[in-house]
């Protein structure tokens, strides 16, 4: 299991877990707004375990504030984590998924991706963006074994929605 996140001390806090549970787990430090540590990652990722079976998108930031108020930086930032991030990664696992003619991609998204919010006007378009790209990504591979599904968890306390 590679398990990827841009905090060192979750990231090796979450391996000696999951060893703890018999479980095998490596960590790889990513921030994935980033898309030089997506490439290079990935890329180490494939040199350590050879292939990518299962991908799981689950970044995901908040920069609430009224349409009228956003800062198009806020804007930015928040389709970049919740939406390009996604992409990008899909973009580099897919290849050992293709080549191996099997895969599973999933994609957390939202409810608000599909009713909206007030307040979340970029947060609700990146999940909704997360949809249609997990729907377009689904038809282009169904064909080779692969599946793409968007999974939409319903309220879940975090230290992002505290």
């Amino acid at each position: 299991l590679a398990v990827v996140a841009r905090n060192r001390e979750k990231l090796d806090s979450l391996v000696s877990e999951i060893t703890a549970s018999g479980g095998n787990a490596a960590a790889f430090l990513m921030d994935v707004a980033d898309e030089q540590q997506i490439k290079s990652g990935f890329k180490e990722v494939l040199a350590r375990l050879g292939r990518i079976d299962i991908l799981v998108n689950n970044a995901g930031i908040i920069r609430d504030q009224l349409v009228m108020r956003m800062k198009r930086a806020d804007w930015d930032a928040v389709l970049s984590t919740n939406l390009t991030s996604a992409y990008l990664c899909i973009q580099q696992a897919i290849g050992s998924m293709l080549k191996q003619r099997w895969g599973r991609i999933i994609n957390i998204t939202s409810v608000f991706g599909q009713i909206g919010q007030a307040g979340q006007a970029n947060y609700a378009s990146s999940k909704a963006g997360l949809i249609g790209l997990t729907m377009a990504i689904a038809r282009e591979v169904a064909s080779r074994n692969i599946t793409c599904n968007a999974v939409a968890p319903g309220f879940i306390e975090t230290a992002m929605t505290a």
